[in-house]
C-alpha cells in the first residue's frame, strides 16, 4: 500500500510525530484520549497492516485490561466509594475511571510509535540529527533496526539448529534449557560482531568527522512547505487552547470538567484534524490517482 506521508521530507514527518506523541502523553481529557486512540489505530492499520492488528490484540489488549483491573487495586483515591475490598480498602469510581483513561493513553502512544517507527526510517534518523548529534543520530538509527534484523537473525539461527537436532521445542527440559543457551550465545556473539563491523564502516568513512559532507535524496519543495505550515498552525492552536484551559479535566478528588464547550469543540476538531493528517495525505493521494487513471 502506499503510503504518500512517508515519502514527504523526513522534517515534516518529525514534527507531524513530535507534536501528537506529545500531546497524546500530556493530554488526559476523555474526548481526546478517544480521538487519539481512534486515529492511532487507524494510521498504525493503514500503515502496519495485519501487523497493527496483532499488536492491537495481543499486547495492547491485555495491557488495557491489566491496567483497568490493577489502578484500582493500589489506588484508592477519589470521592465516590463503590465497595470495599476484603482488606478494607476503598473502591472509588474516580480511580477506575483514571484507570481506563491511563489505560487508553499509555495504548494510543504504543500505536503512535509503532507508525513513528514505520514512517522515520534509520537513513532519516541520520539525516535529521546527522550533523548535529552524529553519535547519537548512529546510535538511534543502529537501535531502529536492530530489533528487526536481529528478529530475522533468529530466526535463521533456529532453522538452522533445527536442521542438526537442536530445537528448544523438542526433547527434555535440560536439553530445550541447552538449546535456548546456544542459541542465545550464538546471538549474542552475531550481535557484538555486527556492532564492531558497524563501527568500523561507519569510522572507515569518516562519521563524525569536521567537514564531512553527504548525499541526500531528500529535497524540501512548496507541498513540504504547505504541510509544514499547516501542521505547524495547527500545533499552535492547540497549544494557545490548551493554555486557556479549554479542555481542562480532572479525575480526582472527583470527576469534573465540561467536556463540550465552544472552546474545547474548537480544540476537538484541530486535534482530529491533526491525527489524521497522515491518512487524510495518502487517502487523498490514492482518490486523485484513481482518478487520473480513469481518465486514461
Amino acid at each position: 500500500m502506499k503510503d504518500t506521508f512517508s515519502n514527504m521530507h523526513p522534517f515534516i514527518n518529525f514534527i507531524f510525530f513530535a507534536l501528537t506523541i506529545g500531546f497524546t502523553m500530556f493530554i488526559m481529557n476523555p474526548v481526546c484520549l478517544a480521538v487519539s486512540f481512534s486515529c492511532a489505530l487507524v494510521t498504525a492499520l493503514y500503515l502496519n497492516g495485519k501487523k497493527a492488528v496483532r499488536l492491537s490484540l495481543v499486547f495492547l489488549l491485555p495491557m488495557i485490561l491489566l491496567i483497568v483491573l490493577i489502578n484500582p487495586v493500589f489506588n484508592h483515591e477519589g470521592m465516590t466509594i463503590l465497595t470495599y475490598f476484603p482488606w478494607d480498602n476503598p473502591l472509588t469510581l474516580e480511580s477506575i475511571v483514571y484507570g481506563i483513561a491511563s489505560a487508553f493513553l499509555l495504548s494510543s502512544t504504543v500505536l503512535w510509535f509503532s507508525s513513528f517507527n514505520a514512517v522515520i526510517t534509520s537513513d532519516k534518523v541520520v539525516f535529521l540529527f546527522g550533523r548535529i548529534m552524529p553519535s547519537l543520530s548512529l546510535v538511534i538509527s543502529m537501535a531502529l533496526r536492530f530489533v528487526p534484523r536481529f528478529s530475522a537473525q533468529m530466526k535463521l539461527v533456529r532453522n538452522a539448529q533445527h536442521t542438526i537436532g537442536r530445537d528448544i521445542d523438542e526433547g527434555t527440559l535440560f536439553q530445550r534449557i541447552r538449546n535456548a543457551v546456544k542459541i542465545l550465545s550464538i546471538m549474542i556473539t552475531w550481535s557484538l560482531e555486527n556492532a564492531i563491523e558497524t563501527a568500523d564502516s561507519m569510522k572507515s568513512r569518516g562519521h563524525g568527522l569536521k567537514g564531512r559532507t553527504s548525499y541526500s535524496l531528500y529535497k524540501f519543495d512548496k507541498r513540504d512547505a504547505f504541510m509544514l505550515c499547516t501542521i505547524l498552525f495547527t500545533g499552535l492552536v492547540l497549544m494557545i487552547l490548551l493554555f486557556t484551559n479549554a479542555i481542562k479535566f480532572r479525575y480526582y478528588p472527583s470527576i469534573k470538567g465540561d467536556l463540550f464547550t465552544v472552546q474545547s469543540i474548537i480544540f476537538y476538531i484541530f486535534y482530529t484534524f491533526l491525527m489524521l493528517i497522515p491518512l487524510s495525505v495518502n487517502v487523498g493521494e490514492g482518490l486523485k490517482w484513481k482518478h487520473m487513471q480513469s481518465k486514461i
